[in-house]
């Protein structure tokens, strides 16, 4: 299997007027092309900051971190992924179809080739026929989905998603996640997912990644055995709760519940 992300020794301390703080330490993990991989952990674990690592948006500041055999700065300008924020981080100004269609803009498509890839992100999202509606005429589940269109339209092999379900109700986190499996299915490209639901990272992965509390380090990996195809009352066999076992155990191990 190729490596997209391939993290050795990684680590990271934020200076503070209070000191140093350590938010990572001592990382190794390879994401695979193509798998779905869960980070869970408590708050302030660096689950988010891994993310951002990967994304070029923050610097490690020991260890080292390749994105497709680059560093994150190359894969930045490369575009080489998309990013699904905790929010939907909408412009309220802008139609659906101008949302989707900014970083087409900014990376100088052609007009009818906006459209297409408009056309197509919005049909795989099943948002086809709200692209003139602005943001605040969907509800949020909607908003989510728009925002997912966005960051896969100029089709990156890998998409960084932030805990970005993490705001809706149980009932339509349930249906997107579904519809994430989908989506995954349909287009074959590499996640790297944050949420701090046991259920959904058991639902929707190939691999979960348990991190500990601050200083966030990896306590475990876990390989999914379950099939790709997923129905939702998968999570009621044996298999599934099995596993969700194993990453509680994980979380517990972590000293995830103590300050």
């Amino acid at each position: 299997m190729t490596t997209v992300v391939s993290a050795r020794n990684l680590g990271l301390t934020f200076n503070t007027n209070d000191g140093p703080v350590v938010a990572l330490t001592d990382v190794n993990l390879d994401i695979g092309k193509g798998e779905f991989v869960s980070f869970i952990g408590p708050s302030g674990c660096g689950k988010t900051t891994f993310l951002r690592v990967i994304a070029d948006l923050e610097q490690p500041t020991a260890g080292s971190i390749t994105v497709n055999g680059m560093s994150p700065g190359e894969a930045r300008v490369k575009r080489a992924y998309g990013y699904v924020f905790q929010a939907p981080a909408l412009y309220p100004w802008r139609t659906i179809e101008k949302n989707v269609a900014l970083p087409l803009e900014i990376m100088g498509y052609s007009r009818s080739e906006q459209r297409a890839r408009i056309d197509r992100t919005l049909a795989l999202v099943n948002l086809s026929g709200f692209e003139k509606k602005f943001p605040w005429q969907l509800s949020g589940g909607m908003q989510q989905r728009a925002s997912i269109a966005r960051a896969l339209s100029f089709d990156a092999d890998l998409l960084l998603m932030d805990e970005p379900f993490g705001a809706l109700d149980e009932i339509v986190r349930d249906h997107l996640n579904s519809e994430l499996l989908k989506l995954w299915a349909a287009t074959s490209k590499t996640i790297a997912f944050v949420t701090h639901s046991i259920p959904e990272a058991v639902y929707l992965s190939t691999k979960i990644v348990v991190m500990s509390p601050r200083p966030g380090r990896v306590t475990d990996v876990i390989e999914s055995s379950l099939p790709r195809e997923r129905p939702l009352d998968i999570r009621e066999t044996p298999e599934f709760l099995a596993i969700a076992a194993r990453v509680r155990d994980g979380l517990r191990a972590g000293h995830s519940y103590e300050e």
